[in-house]
Formats: structure tokens, sequence, C-alpha cells
């Protein structure tokens, strides 16, 4: 079985969020399972095609201009992965935007990598499924969908990884980028008015999947539907949540090479030599007492506007808390502002930085994911794999992936269900007597003993294919 993944962004040639981890990771493990995997994406600015192999070009044709874009090909883990390469609209310092705005034309930028993801497939590789992550590759299977009536069409699958972003753009983009006009209706791209091109990759997809099983329940109701619950209502015979996986080889506390010192669950003295390598990096002193760390982009849908409400009653608690991301200004100035009140207790690193991220998975006790929504998380799965035990609210895949202590004996971390200052800071402390106890090295040793990795995830995609193929 040949599988065509199609992405805007794949690690570690592109990345933004969690989207690059999950199209590098999860075509390798299909392919050890025998699937033979492609990934069609961008090749990006900064992306050096050096020693790639260059295959034909290809004449893609968008609404009515004909566009040639070059095709680079390399070989990762057994993966081949294909590079769409057109300057005019990927030579750019962003993938998406600049300076907090969208490129006005990622529309017609997306359309045509679509465009020539859905031609490579057609010509070249030929799969038998294609499958489209987020509605940048939604192109793909709008524009293969009008090959539907060949012998070789593919079985088609989209996966949704957040759906707040949905690439919604004014009606006469339907003519600028040549979709055809039957599709401009209220049962495919139509949306009030707009060209809405997740909505469209939802009904035109054999399979609907989202990363996780609780995001696709909620993902059907008013409160987290953003406008497309009816729509998802309506697909959900065909919609199934797959909690994503992670890259154990990567993440890994027995071989991390950004690690001071290794540990496994059965040896966490390098898991206190990280704590202490932690503490120093933050400037904070060298004690025994819990140490919590959020390490996301700061944005009120990961809640970080609860952990400010939430900090200053926590802080006078016998703990120390280390922050690292970057994103929204005032979340940035309120968590720096708390740390300088309490230097010796807090800091804050505003900053993207993979060294420091694995220091803080690694080192920490215990990592607070408070999202308003949560479509998978990786963060709390890689603290599972470095037994660093999850302070989590009970949404999306955070729900799915964590075992809150007081409800299971097989408890793995601590759940809150309120999205409240009063319920975040209960949890903490729950954490905290349960740090000074000795249940807490049971605890870390049962969350080092989950197995989240790519490998149980990939065979859910093989059975979700393969009922696709053989039907």
């Amino acid at each position: 079985m040949r599988v065509l993944h199609v992405s805007s962004e794949v690690a570690p040639f592109s990345k933004t969020g969690g989207l690059g981890d999950v199209v590098a990771a999860l075509p390798q493990a299909l392919s050890a399972l025998g699937v033979e995997a492609c990934v069609a994406t961008p090749r990006y600015q900064h992306v050096d095609v050096s020693g790639f192999i260059e295959q034909p070009p290809l004449e893609v044709e968008l609404g009515f201009a004909t566009e040639v874009v070059r095709i680079f090909e390399t070989i990762q883990s057994a993966v081949r992965i294909f590079f769409v390469d057109h300057p005019p609209s990927f030579a750019r310092s962003g993938l998406y935007g600049e300076h907090g705005g969208d490129y006005p034309d990622n529309a017609r930028r997306f359309a045509l990598f679509g465009a020539a993801a859905s031609k490579l497939g057609a010509l070249v590789l030929r799969p038998d499924v294609l499958h489209a992550h987020d509605w940048q590759a939604a192109p793909a299977l709008i524009y293969n969908y009008a090959r539907r009536d060949e012998p070789d069409f593919p079985s088609t699958v989209f996966t949704i990884h957040n759906l707040a972003f949905q690439g919604r753009f004014p009606g006469a983009t339907m003519d600028e980028l040549g979709f055809t006009p039957e599709l401009f209706d209220p049962r495919a791209l139509e949306y009030y008015g707009d060209v809405n091109f997740l909505k469209g990759a939802v009904l035109l997809a054999d399979r609907v999947t989202t990363v996780s099983p609780r995001y696709a329940s909620e993902i059907q109701t008013s409160e987290f539907g953003v406008g497309l619950d009816g729509v998802l209502r309506q697909r959900r015979q065909d919609l199934v949540g797959i909690l994503n996986g992670i890259d154990d080889q990567v993440w890994d506390p027995a071989r991390d090479v950004y690690l001071p010192a290794h540990f496994d669950a059965a040896n966490l003295e390098g898991k206190e030599e990280c704590k202490r390598a932690l503490q120093r990096e933050f400037g904070l002193p060298e004690v025994s007492v819990p140490l919590s760390a959020a390490i996301s982009r700061l944005s009120y849908q990961k809640g970080f506007d609860l952990i400010t409400q939430a900090l200053p009653d926590l802080l006078t608690s016998n703990m120390q808390f280390v922050v690292l991301g970057s994103g929204d200004r005032s979340l940035e100035e309120a968590l720096t502002e708390l740390s300088k009140r309490t230097p010796e207790k807090m800091a804050v690193r505003i900053a993207y930085d993979d060294r420091l991220a694995h220091l803080i998975e690694a080192g920490a006790d215990l990592l607070v994911v408070p999202s308003r929504y949560e479509p998978c998380g990786l963060t709390q799965l890689y603290a599972l794999r470095y037994g660093t035990i999850p302070i989590v609210r009970a949404t999306g895949g955070l729900d799915d992936s964590i075992i809150d202590i007081g409800e299971s004996t097989a408890g793995t971390g601590f759940k809150f269900s309120d999205y409240s200052k009063s319920a975040l800071t209960e949890a903490c402390q729950r954490a905290f007597a349960c740090y000074a106890s000795a249940g807490w090295k049971p605890l870390v040793e049962r969350a080092m003993a989950q197995d989240f990795s790519w490998r149980r995830s990939a065979r859910d995609y093989l059975d979700l294919y393969s009922a696709l193929f053989h039907s």
C-alpha cells in the first residue's frame, strides 16, 4: 500500500508546532509496518535542497494561469519526501505570514501547493491513499476530487490538527483558483458566501480524523465546533479520533543528546542531575522542592491566563516554577513581572529553544498544561516519558492521555475540569502533596511505563487505510 501525506510542515525541514512533528513521525512509523509512505510539502526559503534529487517539473493550472513548479526529492528514514518549489509562493521568511499577520495570498499559495501535490500523486506516485493534513493541504483533496471517476482515484483521508484554523477566503477565490463551480455549494466549500478550505476537505474526504478521541467528540459541539459542528456531526460516521504519538527515539531520557545525564525508570539519579542543571540554567536555588514547568506557545488557548492568575498564590508554597515560550505580548509581560517579584522561586525564558525544552521535560517534577482546548498535545506525552508528572485540564488529548491518580490506582497525573483559577490551584496543591509522599516514586515509574509511541497510533491509521483500500 502506498500513502501520500500532504502537509504544509514536516520536521526538521519546517515546523511551527505539532503538525511538523506528526508528519515527520507518522510516515516513518507506517513505513515500519510495511506501508510505502511518501510526503509532499512546500520548499520554503530556508530549506536547502542541495544534494536532493530533482524530479521533472510539473505544470500546474491555477484558474486561468499555468504555473511551473520544480520538484525535489530526498529520503528520510525510508520515507520519500517531495518538495514543491515555487519561489514566488514560498521563498519568504515565514511559512504563513510575518509580524503577526498572514500573507494576503495564502489562498493562492496553498492552492498551488495542493494542486501540485495532487498532480504529483496522479502522474508520478499513484498512491492508494491520499492523506491531507489541516487546511493548507485541503486543496490537494479538493483538486483531486475532480478525478473521482478515474479508475486509479485514491481513497482520501483528511486530518484536523486544530479546527480553529480553517482557511476561509472570499467567494471570488473559487474562480481565481480554478475550483470547479459545482463545489461552491453548502455541501462542499461554500460557507456563508466564502470559501472554506477545511470545510470542503471534511465533506469531500472518504474519512476524517482528528488527533485524539475526545477532540473528535468535542468538535461536534457548539462550544468547540468553531462554526463547523453541524458539518462534523454530518460526517460523524466517518470521523475518528486517533491520539498522536511521540518519537520515542528523539524523546528518550536514556539517550537524549540534550541532557547532562541520562536516566530511566529503574535508575532516576540522572533525573535529579537534570533537575539541578535546570535550576542552574534558570538561576534558581538548587533545593529539593517541587519544580513545576510550562513549555508552550504563550496564548489564552493554552491557559496561560489561568497560570498568571494562580501563580501569586502558588508561589507562596514551597515550590519553583519555570516557563519557556513566546507568544501573546500581554502574557509575556505578566509572566516576566511575576518572575521579577519572586526570582528565587520563578524564572521565565521568552524564546523557542529545543535544547531547553528537552532539559525542562527531563529536569522538572511537574508539567502544567491548563489549556482551554487541546486537540492532542504532545508536551504532556513527552513529560510522561521523562517521569515529569502532568497537571492538565480534562479536555481533548489531555483528557485521553492522562489518568488522574484520584480516579485510578493506575493514575499518571492530575486533572481538573473547570476552567478556573481555583480548579488549577487545587490540582497543583494535590500534586505538591503527592511529591512529599511515598506515592511519588511509584507515580513517576507508572508515568514512564506508558507507551505513547507512534507504533501504536500508526497501527490505528493502517487499519483505517486498509478498510478504505479494501472497501
